[in-house]
């Protein structure tokens, strides 16, 4: 599981859910999509480096 940084709530939803619909029905989804994915690719590069054997 992965932390919730500040200033990240904004692609959550109060259950930790991604949020897919940007918050504002103007922005355009496309580019709420892509910041979507590259935070996503955030938590799996957390997960991945807690995973790591350390020595």
């Amino acid at each position: 599981m992965s932390l919730i940084r500040r200033g990240d709530e904004r692609f959550h939803y109060s259950d930790n859910s991604h949020r897919w619909i940007p918050p504002d029905p103007d922005y355009d989804q496309e580019v709420w999509d892509e910041m979507v994915r590259q935070h996503q690719r955030q938590h799996l590069e957390e997960i991945s480096r807690r995973r790591k054997p350390r020595h």
